[in-house]
């Protein structure tokens, strides 16, 4: 039999995925595989516990979750220099990263997808040292992300970064960055920035022009100089318009980044607390394994259909 660690956190989103256990396990039995769950408790020593006794013989790691809990157990496979395949589970608030992936928010069928689906190499970033699947980001939304409280976001889910981050924009005090990358420079004000390495934050699609496994990152500043001009933009990504980006936003791509801050402000990788300035961020360009689902109506081998 196929062996699979399941990883799930309780905690993530509206703590669904407690419901959803005996479902998954069924529908991985059924196609031959032995899994083995772990629920995330955060102790100090479970980075060694989750991952135990896993070697290169097992199918892969599924992971039930948001975006940081994604980045959590990727960042302990890295340490212990562990290459195995992922998938994952849509458990989280906005599920950014499984949303690119394509993993449908059902789960049944998220499931039974994965399972006919094939193997992808796909990029990561890395700030320092700390990987992220997602985004790096500082700024409005990184205050946000950070001061709301665990029961808004999962009863609201996306809307309490928005209807928060938007709350915020006349009080918030702009940073002052610098960027330097081999071909571009910016050294000014900021009210958010971010580093993509997937396309949206919170649903918003920032990043229109972001691809998973192009060894490039997707950097953005959205300057902030004026409220009006401000709330417009954000509004310009709510509306999840394309194409060129509006005045008052910088847009470039790059796959090494040095960034500084002239105040002291708190960073953020994939919804959890980042790294402190300078920062120093890469593209680590197909350091990542993971199990793409197979397209609706598409099958690889045989597809579960409980």
């Amino acid at each position: 039999m196929k062996r699979v660690r399941f990883i799930y956190n309780p905690q993530s989103g509206e703590t669904v995925i407690t419901e959803w256990l005996d479902k998954i396990i069924e529908i991985y039995q059924a196609h031959g595989c032995l899994i083995e769950p772990y629920r995330l408790n955060f102790s100090d020593n479970e980075e060694q516990e989750m991952l135990q006794g896993i070697d290169e013989t097992y199918f892969h790691i599924l992971i039930a979750g948001g975006d940081g809990t994604i980045n959590y157990v990727v960042n302990a496979m890295k340490r212990l220099g562990m290459d195995l395949p992922i998938a994952v589970l849509p458990t989280g608030t906005a599920n950014d990263f499984s949303h690119m992936m394509g993993v449908p928010s059902d789960l049944a069928r998220a499931c039974r997808r994965i399972l006919a689906g094939t193997e992808q190499r796909v990029d990561l970033g890395r700030a320092n040292n700390e990987y992220f699947v997602n985004v790096f980001s500082c700024g409005l939304f990184t205050d946000v992300s950070q001061k709301t409280p665990t029961i808004l976001k999962n009863t609201f889910g996306k809307l309490a970064y928005y209807f928060g981050g938007l709350g915020e924009i006349p009080n918030f005090r702009k940073m002052h960055i610098s960027i330097e990358t081999p071909n571009e420079s910016y050294d000014g004000s900021s009210l958010i920035f971010f580093v993509f390495n997937g396309r949206t934050a919170g649903q918003m699609r920032f990043a229109y022009m972001a691809e998973p496994d192009d060894g490039l990152l997707d950097v953005i500043v959205i300057k902030g100089d004026r409220s009006i001009e401000t709330i417009r933009t954000i509004f310009h990504f709510i509306k999840r318009n394309t194409g060129s980006y509006p005045p008052g936003v910088v847009y470039f791509k790059s796959d090494d980044i040095t960034v500084n801050s002239y105040n002291d402000e708190s960073t953020d990788i994939d919804g959890q607390q980042g790294p402190s300035f300078p920062i120093h961020i890469t593209c680590e360009k197909g350091a990542l394994r993971i199990i793409v689902p197979a397209a609706s109506g598409k099958k690889k081998g045989t597809e579960i259909t409980q």
